[in-house]
């Protein structure tokens, strides 16, 4: 059986991500309780990092240890590839001495390159393009506040960058509506290169997203490569801050999302990210649960 991978979140059916999201908040009421179960006994994860990262490398790594298995972490400058090594070499390689190969890089042609080579799973921890597992800790972190996400109504305020990309492939596999405010020239790739999905509108002004909104989403505005770009960005995106009025736009009940690491003042007012529906911290610890429950789902179709 061919293994299976997660490039993007289109390669998992809404059934799937509903499965993997139910069991990782299995797995963390376990854990909480003490048991740790041993999902990836003697299992061997490849950790390839050209991006640097906190909650990435600790999630995964941190999943993989507490399951019994083990994780090495891989950066360009102390390996092969770091001196022309081709990517379709390394996951073959890679593929003979470990049980899953996770890549976190910027191009996404890189994780493309890999998959298509490599005889285990791979999954994308982060590219330019997407980022599916922050997003399955963000619907984690939604179905266990309030319920599954279909039929509900999210905006995304600011850059239209790799998790925005996510968040409109999620709108069409689990059915809700997206309201996606950005600047224009900074729109979301995935909006440019094909025909918007009804589910999906773009917009130009934040309230006008985050009106009646059930969830309010934002990121950073100068993403890891744009340091160049840094005092354009921020002129460009500094009416797109989520402040306390724009959150007053949305429903009573709202909560608020970042992926992290976020600066206060910028796209995100300091009153908002410390505020009690702000769930950022419950949403960075659930990358833990819904890494160990991908892992597992990929590791059962990997035989």
């Amino acid at each position: 059986m061919p293994p299976r991978h997660l490039v993007d979140l289109a390669d998992l059916s809404a059934a799937e991500i509903r499965a993997i999201i139910g069991r990782a908040s299995e797995l963390k009421r376990r854990r909480a309780a003490g048991d740790k179960p041993p999902l990836f006994e003697r299992k061997v994860l490849a950790m390839i990092f050209e991006k640097s990262s906190t909650r990435t490398r600790v999630s995964f790594e941190a999943a993989m240890i507490e399951g019994g298995g083990g994780a090495i972490f891989l950066a360009p400058k102390d390996t092969q590839l770091g001196r022309g090594e081709p990517i379709e070499d390394t996951a073959r390689v890679l593929s003979e001495m470990c049980d899953a190969i996770m890549v976190r890089t910027f191009a996404h042609s890189m994780v493309e390159r890999l998959a298509v080579c490599a005889s285990v799973p791979v999954i994308n921890g982060l590219t330019d393009r997407s980022h599916p597992c922050q997003f399955l800790a963000d619907l984690q972190t939604y179905v266990e506040r309030r319920g599954d996400i279909a039929g509900r109504r999210v905006a995304w305020i600011g850059d239209g960058n790799n998790m925005c990309n996510t968040y409109i492939e999620a709108a069409a596999l689990l059915d809700f509506e997206l309201a996606v405010a950005s600047p224009v020239g900074y729109e979301p790739g995935v909006l440019r290169e094909s025909s918007a999905d009804s589910r999906v509108r773009l917009v130009r002004d934040p309230r006008e997203a985050a009106a009646g909104a059930d969830l309010i989403v934002t990121d950073v505005w100068v993403s890891m490569g744009q340091e160049a770009e840094a005092t354009t960005r921020r002129a460009a995106f500094a009416p797109y801050q989520v402040s306390a009025a724009l959150m007053a736009c949305a429903r009573a009940d709202a909560l608020f999302m970042h992926c992290l690491p976020a600066h206060r003042g910028e796209e995100v007012a300091a009153e908002v990210i410390d505020a009690r529906d702000s769930v950022v911290w419950e949403e960075a610890g659930n990358r833990l649960h819904a890494q160990k429950a991908l892992l597992e789902f990929l590791f059962g179709y990997a035989g």
